[in-house]
């Protein structure tokens, strides 16, 4: 085994992974939270057509399409991911993988400012989806770092810290942006429309920018593996050595299983909240931004606080309490009828959005093989996971949405998952150690 080159808990290396949660959290909030889907549901609606848009000579709800955008970005990129990380752990450098995506992702968020409406709906929907291949392809090199920067006992308080400075980050940019569109005319901007538009280019130059400070420190090759031309042949026999190594450990496999369910309900409320509040509610455009900034900011300590209740009660206790918020949250935004109801719900969706993932994320490193160095490896069956989730999720969001006319319903089916997920969560122990079997 190549000798390690590393530092555990090493402030400044700490830092800056969690300035890549600072960079890309962007695109999670503007671009698929809180201001485009309030733009793309503005723009695809007409007087003619209602909310049915012409796809490629398909017709369809606009917040559907925008759906199955999403479940086909993830499906894209999921059989990808196990191949890179495979070579990424081969050749031992995972920044030069993160790099591509993040510069994928990044531009894709600019291209959005040519999407102007309709006439451009193929535009639009293809850098929206790429800019979701971005995101996805950056996080599983990203989260593989985690295990190589940090010490165990700091996994889930690191985890936490990440998001936390995401939420802050992102919020910052947000309150920019809705200055941008809500003063678009004393700013010099000829349109509210292109004031929007030009939020779109600010999060793909954040998304870049930031993301440096990240590469500047985060280590190239950490294992000092050497150098091959045959990285692809090797990479495949990396991703071999790790897939082999899976019926050992029986409790990642049912980790998998049980992130996989509840992960559905997680992403696709995440994505979905403020089409919700548009079509459902017929929330105003201001009223629907700042909902989604309050689930931003509750967000930030949620994830703090089940961080802390997991250093007390353990992992799985602490995503066992918030899979049951979550399983409320969807049976009340099935009754939900006014604006105060819908910020209550958004309120809850806030204290638990943060603390799941950031758990979710660190339990899952804490069941890795101690003696193991493949961590991208290991890490792309985590986000495969994550990526075939939200696959699941949207589209079966979409698919009722589809065919019941009320997204009411779809809110109901995500409460299945939830349910799901925890059953098989109360199978898991939280170790590294194999299964004998």
């Amino acid at each position: 085994m190549p000798q390690p080159n590393l530092t555990l808990n090493d402030p400044k290396i700490v830092r800056a992974w969690t300035m890549y949660d600072w960079a890309n959290s962007v695109y999670s909030l503007v671009i698929t939270s809180a201001i485009f889907p309030v733009y793309y549901n503005a723009v695809t609606t007409t007087e003619a057509q209602g909310d049915l848009v012409n796809f490629l000579g398909w017709e369809v709800k606009n917040t559907a399409l925008q759906s199955f955008a999403l479940s086909f970005s993830f499906l894209l990129i999921a059989p990808l991911l196990p191949l890179l990380s495979g070579i990424a752990d081969y050749i031992g450098n995972k920044k030069v993988f993160m790099k591509f995506f993040v510069y994928l992702g990044g531009l894709a968020c600019c291209g959005l400012y040519f999407f102007t409406g309709p006439d451009t709906l193929v535009w639009g929907i293809s850098c929206f989806a790429l800019a979701s291949v971005g995101y996805a392809g950056s996080i599983v090199f990203y989260d593989a770092y985690l295990p190589e920067i940090v010490t165990e006992d700091r996994y889930d308080i690191t985890s936490a810290r990440g998001y936390s400075m995401g939420y802050y980050g992102s919020v910052i940019l947000l309150v920019v942006n809705l200055a941008m569109i809500i003063f678009w005319e004393p700013l010099g901007f000829p349109s509210e429309g292109l004031a929007t538009r030009f939020a779109f280019l600010t999060v793909g130059v954040w998304w870049i920018a930031f993301a440096q400070l990240s590469f500047r420190r985060l280590p190239d090759n950490p294992y000092n593996r050497p150098a091959s031309r045959q990285i692809v042949l090797n990479g495949y026999h990396e991703l071999r050595k790790v897939w082999q190594s899976l019926p050992r450990y029986a409790n990642i496999r049912m980790y998998l299983w049980a992130y996989f369910f509840f992960n559905m309900g997680v992403q696709t409320i995440m994505y979905l909240a403020a089409s919700f509040g548009a079509k459902e509610l017929r929330l105003e455009d201001t009223k629907l931004i700042a909902t989604v900034l309050l689930i931003q900011l509750v967000a930030a300590l949620g994830a703090r606080v089940f961080a802390r209740l997991s250093e007390r009660k353990g992992n799985r206790f602490s995503l066992m309490c918030m899979i049951g918020i979550w399983i409320v949250i969807c049976a009340g935004a099935y009754f939900i009828t006014n604006q105060y109801e819908f910020y209550a719900v958004a309120f809850a969706v806030g204290i638990v959005m943060g603390g799941i993932q950031s758990l979710s994320r660190a339990t899952y490193s804490k069941m890795i093989p101690s003696n193991s160095i493949d961590h991208a490896s290991y890490f792309s069956f985590f986000d495969v996971t994550f990526n075939l989730s939200i696959v699941g999720g949207t589209f079966c969001y979409g698919l009722v949405e589809q065919l019941t006319g009320s997204m009411r319903n779809s809110a109901l089916a995500l409460m299945v998952f939830f349910v799901i997920g925890m059953l098989l969560l109360t199978r898991v122990k939280v170790t590294n150690q194999p299964t004998d079997q």
